[in-house]
């Protein structure tokens, strides 16, 4: 039952502004609007529990989480106060010990979010021992109580499942893009984000291929539970759309390693705690790709082409035929079937490749050009990877019986002839996000 807050109490249900505010501790779905943009004095009356630098940390429990949230920023200070109105009550119920980092490029060179991720990460490392890390994009909004802001120990989580932007529905099974969850030492097993995506795009799905090329699998919460409304905005200048982000994903299979939080090279300009968030300024240098990369693509593969086009069904065909898929064939990864939940509701499958639709179809088909010039560049990809990493073994007539199938990572059989057990290669698939529900 719901009723109103004290005078004296903190309104823990951030309502739309200029509606009334109550008293809830689980409510489930969210309304969340935009008609009018509340200032940082609003916000900030609202919440007067928060701390300076945007900390936070329940004072009759223990709290269920050390979560730090990571937000890159640039120019978009009315999406920050909406999502600063909404996301600090939202955490408040969930009895998280919390921090707020919105991190700021300085300068005017091409927005790199991912390098800010990086920045915002090590920050953040330094001031608290946070178990949880939240990359969260400024225009998204939780839209359900029920998405806890909770790590997984285990495996990296991607919340923002059901955007309005894709009309609620994940846009390809690989995208990692949005919000998503990793503890510290998952980040530090990926060697974080990659520092080259220089503009909008990439970022994510190299970040997916990173987390599937150390044994992880991506854990998300159901489409029911995983809504977010996207804050309408126009493109932003100097966040254009990246042409070189196809080129670094196909070469993320030997860059990822060298290109992360062991190069993160920044200078520090300023780190400010702020009534509601730690505002930290950095200058992240300039993009080098203009010059570097050029207009050679895939140089280590023979320079062919790849058809650029930022049509989402198309990229969604494409992203079918990536390296990755290739790769994963030649190593022999495979994902365990979805699981069910307690409520008999499936999660997004992330272990199938979605069929595309008869317009992806089509422009696949359209260029014959292309596609000859695309596949070509898949199979020798697929050539490379396969012949130095995974050398094929000719099983003499007497093993062929006795060498048993590896779900998981190829390995060499034992002295027994036998392959090494999948469980010993591998992290137990079972979703263990540890979060307790409040009383």
């Amino acid at each position: 039952m719901a009723t109103p807050a004290a005078a004296s109490g903190p309104a823990l249900f951030a309502s739309p502004l200029g509606q009334s505010a109550r008293w809830r501790l689980e409510i489930g779905p969210l309304i969340v609007s935009f008609s009018q943009v509340p200032t940082l004095q609003q916000i900030q009356e609202k919440n007067p529990a928060v701390e300076s630098g945007g900390r936070y940390r329940p004072s009759n429990c223990e709290p269920r989480s050390r979560t730090a949230i990571i937000i890159p920023h640039r120019n978009r200070e009315t999406h920050l106060r909406h999502l600063l109105y909404y996301l600090h009550p939202f955490l408040q119920r969930q009895q998280l010990h919390y921090g707020i980092y919105i991190v700021h490029q300085a300068g005017n060179a091409t927005f790199n979010r991912a390098k800010l991720l990086n920045v915002g990460v090590k920050e953040a490392l330094k001031d608290e021992e946070w178990n949880c890390l939240f990359l969260h994009d400024v225009d998204l909004i939780p839209e359900n109580d029920h998405n806890l802001y909770v790590c997984d120990q285990w495996n990296p989580r991607h919340v923002s499942v059901a955007m309005n932007k894709f009309k609620y529905k994940l846009p390809y099974y690989q995208y990692f893009g949005g919000v998503s969850a990793l503890t510290p030492d998952q980040y530090m097993k990926i060697n974080g984000f990659p520092n080259q995506y220089w503009g909008w795009g990439g970022e994510d799905d190299d970040i997916s291929m990173r987390v599937r090329f150390r044994g992880m699998k991506i854990l998300r919460p159901p489409v029911s539970v995983g809504h977010y409304k996207m804050v309408k905005h126009q493109g932003d200048q100097g966040n254009e759309q990246n042409p070189h982000r196809f080129d670094l994903l196909i070469r993320t299979y030997r860059s990822w390693s060298q290109d992360g939080m062991n190069s993160l090279s920044y200078k520090l300009l300023s780190k400010e705690l702020l009534p509601l968030y730690t505002n930290i300024t950095a200058d992240i240098g300039t993009n080098p790709q203009a010059t570097k990369i050029g207009k050679g693509f895939l140089s280590d593969f023979g320079g062919r082409d790849f058809p650029r086009d930022s049509n989402r069904d198309f990229r969604q065909e494409m992203l079918r035929k990536t390296p990755f898929a290739k790769l994963s064939q030649a190593m022999g990864w495979k994902d365990p079937p979805p699981e069910t939940d307690k409520k008999g509701e499936k999660p997004t499958p992330i272990s199938e490749n979605p069929k595309p639709s008869p317009g992806a179809e089509k422009r696949w088909k359209g260029s014959a050009a292309s596609t000859n010039k695309v596949e070509a560049t898949l199979e020798t990809f697929s050539d490379t990877v396969a012949s130095p990493e995974v050398p094929k073994r000719v099983l003499k007539e007497s093993e062929k019986e006795t060498v048993q199938p590896v779900r998981g990572f190829s390995s060499p059989p034992s002295s027994s002839g036998h392959a090494a057990p999948s469980s010993a290669l591998r992290p137990d698939s079972t979703n263990r996000t540890g979060a307790r529900t409040a009383d």
